[in-house]
């Protein structure tokens, strides 16, 4: 047990240190990401205000991910309603394949869908991202909303069908509620995947960057370095934000479903 202690330990320093670097060099005087710091400053997060392409960047990249949490989300929330209350033939393979895009390298998804949609004439843009992106995170979705619909009693959409609801209104009233702490997380999720995702961006962009394609290019410019670091530092925060969001709201949903929390993102 104390060897895993240490594994664990170990692994967590090694996966993270870079991230804790990230603030050190952000708020750091010199243009040289080296040690030793020379100083400190809120220079570099005041030159992130006055850079133009980077807001537009930005833009782009919340667009992108607000437009691909709510399509993704609407996407699962049907998928996994289907593959939790309906039998139907081929329903196996269907699901499988709807999750395909979690085990295919993102390399091949991106070439995939570039030269799809050239062959269909269309070029790349910011809904060609867009396109990608749901096509990603839908599998992240379900993943979510199966457990939110597997949790919730069936019996209490049977009750108020046997009420006089109708299914639409039992869906909107009875449904939509019980899993609303599943839909959230799915939102704070598939927004959080599509924000940070890079590949698809790179192939599928076009003339309109995202942030992640924006920053890459600017690792050309060492003199640009710290402002990439101050913005990562930004980043990371919103990230951790978010994914400590949407864990509250999967917890919640657990504890008002009366069910024992057996682990989840955090």
């Amino acid at each position: 047990m104390r060897g895993l202690k240490v594994y664990a330990i170990t692994y967590l320093v090694f996966l993270y240190a870079p991230i804790i670097l990230l603030p050190l060099f952000a708020f750091n005087d010199g243009t040289i990401i080296a040690f030793p710091l020379q100083g400190f400053t809120l220079d570099w997060f005041v030159e992130l205000a006055r850079t133009e392409a980077l807001h537009d960047a930005t833009v782009n990249s919340i667009f992108i991910a607000v437009t691909t949490a709510i399509l993704a989300t609407c996407f699962g929330l049907f998928a996994a309603r289907a593959g939790n209350r309906h039998s139907f033939p081929g329903k196996g393979g269907i699901l499988g394949f709807v999750m395909l895009p979690l085990v295919l390298p993102e390399i091949i998804v991106a070439v995939s869908l570039l030269v799809a949609m050239l062959q269909v004439g269309l070029s790349p843009s910011i809904w060609t991202v867009i396109a990608g992106h749901v096509l990603i995170c839908t599998p992240f979705s379900i993943a979510i909303l199966n457990g939110s619909f597997a949790n919730m009693d069936k019996s209490l959409e049977e009750a108020a069908v046997d009420l006089g609801e109708t299914p639409v209104s039992t869906f909107r009233l009875v449904t939509l509620p019980l899993v609303m702490p599943g839909i959230v997380a799915s939102l704070l999720i598939c927004f959080t995947i599509s924000l940070d995702e890079f590949i698809i961006a790179f192939f599928l962009s076009g003339n309109e960057p995202t942030l992640p394609v924006y920053l890459w290019g600017q690792l050309r410019f060492p003199g640009r370095l710290p402002v990439i670091m101050a913005l990562g530092t930004i980043l990371v925060i919103l990230s951790i934000l978010l994914l400590v969001t949407a864990e509250y709201f999967r917890r919640r949903g657990l504890r008002r479903a009366g069910l024992e929390d057996t682990g989840g993102f955090l």
